[in-house]
């Protein structure tokens, strides 16, 4: 008997849509589904418990995917950035969302032939320290997680630093009078933990993270990233090259689903937030307080006193979900890449064009007809003729 993913997560036990499902196990057990739009493969999606996989899941959970005739499994949870990575090298999953400075460093580092298709979401990050840290300089001599080298968080830490004189570290130990703080990677479910227990001063990630160090009282939000760069891309759908190629209609109804689900969260944050958590389908295991607090919580009036939000006048959300990516984002990005402290070879990175890294990197023409079929533009909020100008103001 062939069991679908579904029926073999069921009777492993493994039950609810954010079931944890090795990604070799799953290779083993279920192999290669068939069928769904144009006889093309099930559609196998992978995502990092987050608030930025938000589309992706809410494409499954509301029925966005099944709407544009695609068969899908149940998303497949995984634990780090790595993992979502290797299961994607693998091709054990076919759309993921990845970190925008990771797949710079995967097309351009490391040869990965993907697409980016649309962005995820805009903003959803933010610096949150311990309790008694009252400003950046009070990092000084002390650690501070990030989720990746490669990331818009690890960016966006050492331009706070920069701001503040202070000056990121990889290797040997921080210290409070060279105003030096060391920074070490750490999957995003750690960090909570890590800075309960004083591992860590600090930590830079997604939410909702970040509201859990809220609900839980052990961290408060220093400042949001989407009040540094307004509406910046954090996480972005990727989907293989080839695939795009070989199975266009079935890729261009992966990417409307996508941006259908994101019409549908930012005018139903609360549903949403009840969708993600145990209550729904429970795609993300935080509690559904820290959940639809990362997506509805932006009080001006608490975090404007904190110095959280600098940029009242900006009139963000803590997380903006709009699909269209900017090639002057792509530019920028890859430009203070290339100034940001990076473990690891980063030859590629000093020899990349930043003006030429979008051409290469970023399927627009999907995104574009998704973005006409629910309407235009202007139902996100955006110019019509999808073009801006980067603001940055740290």
């Amino acid at each position: 008997m062939n069991l679908t993913r579904r029926e073999l997560v069921k009777s492993m036990g493994l039950a609810g849509a954010g079931a944890v499902l090795a990604p070799s196990l799953l290779a083993a057990c279920v192999g290669q589904s068939s069928g769904g739009l144009s006889g093309d493969s099930v559609l196998r999606v992978g995502y990092l418990p987050i608030t930025d996989a938000t589309p992706l899941l809410v494409a499954h959970g509301e029925g966005f995917y099944a709407d544009e005739g695609l068969e899908v499994e149940t998303p497949t949870l995984l634990r780090s950035w790595a993992q979502v990575a290797e299961a994607f090298q693998a091709r054990q999953v076919d759309l993921v969302h990845l970190l925008m400075p990771m797949t710079i460093q995967m097309r351009f580092g490391q040869d990965v032939p993907l697409k980016v298709v649309a962005w995820n979401h805009t903003g959803g990050s933010a610096l949150t320290v311990a309790n008694d840290i009252e400003s950046v300089a009070d990092l000084a001599g002390t650690t501070v997680a990030v989720p990746f080298w490669y990331s818009i968080h690890n960016i966006a830490l050492q331009m706070i630093f920069a701001d503040a004189g202070l000056t990121a570290i990889i290797d040997g130990e921080a210290s409070e009078s060279d105003g030096t703080v060391k920074l070490v990677v750490m999957a995003p479910p750690d960090m909570p933990p890590a800075l309960g227990n004083g591992a860590i001063a600090g930590y830079i990630v997604a939410d909702p993270f970040n509201a859990v160090a809220e609900v839980n009282d052990i961290g408060k939000v220093l400042r949001f990233t989407g009040d540094m760069w307004l509406d910046h891309a954090c996480c972005v759908a990727v989907m293989h090259e080839d695939a795009i190629a070989e199975r266009p209609e079935w890729a261009q109804a992966t990417v409307t689903a996508l941006v259908k689900a994101q019409q549908f969260t930012a005018a139903n944050r609360e549903e949403t937030a009840t969708l993600l958590s145990e209550a729904g389908g429970r795609y993300l295991p935080q509690p559904e307080p820290a959940i639809r607090r990362a997506l509805t919580y932006y009080d001006h009036d608490e975090y404007g006193a904190t110095g959280a939000i600098e940029h009242l006048d900006w009139e963000t959300s803590r997380i903006g979900f709009q699909p269209f990516p900017y090639p002057t984002y792509t530019a920028e990005l890859a430009t203070r890449l290339q100034q940001t402290t990076v473990d690891g070879d980063r030859t590629f990175l000093d020899a990349l064009d930043p003006g030429a890294v979008h051409a290469e990197l970023v399927n627009e023409s999907l995104v574009r007809s998704a973005i006409e079929a629910v309407g235009g533009p202007e139902v996100f909020g955006q110019a019509p003729d999808l073009v801006r100008s980067e603001v940055i103001d740290v």
